[in-house]
């Protein structure tokens, strides 16, 4: 496999994966009817399959020793964590807020981290 073809695969896949969070969180502050749309519920799982597969496949490719692949998947797993308290389980307008704001918080560090292969981030 060409792996800048997966890159940017990999690269697309979240930038629509943060477009969809951000429309679906908002509209979850909003307590817009539009997040039980079939459509809304369903592409968000697919694109964040593409991406993981991607993601998997560019670790593969390059090595899972590399220690900032294993930073990446904390922060994912806690990006996933509070995007739920966004979306789906927090209860009040506030704390849907204050989690999507968190959210894309994480989201920027795992951007930081992949661009500077360095668990520090933006401040490498």
């Amino acid at each position: 496999m060409d792996y800048l073809l997966i890159k940017h695969v990999h690269m697309t896949a979240a930038g629509l994966s943060i477009v969809f969070f951000l429309v679906r969180a908002f509209w979850s502050i909003q307590g817009s009817a539009l997040l039980q749309n079939r459509l809304v519920k369903t592409l968000p799982h697919v694109i964040d399959t593409v991406l993981l597969l991607a993601g998997v496949t560019l670790a593969a490719m390059i090595g899972p020793e590399q220690p900032w692949i294993l930073v990446k998947i904390i922060a994912l797993l806690a990006y996933i964590g509070v995007g739920t308290i966004a979306i789906k389980r927090g209860k009040t307008r506030t704390a849907r807020a204050t989690a999507a704001l968190v959210a894309v918080a994480i989201f920027a560090y795992i951007v930081g981290v992949a661009m500077t292969k360095s668990a520090l981030s933006w401040w490498a």
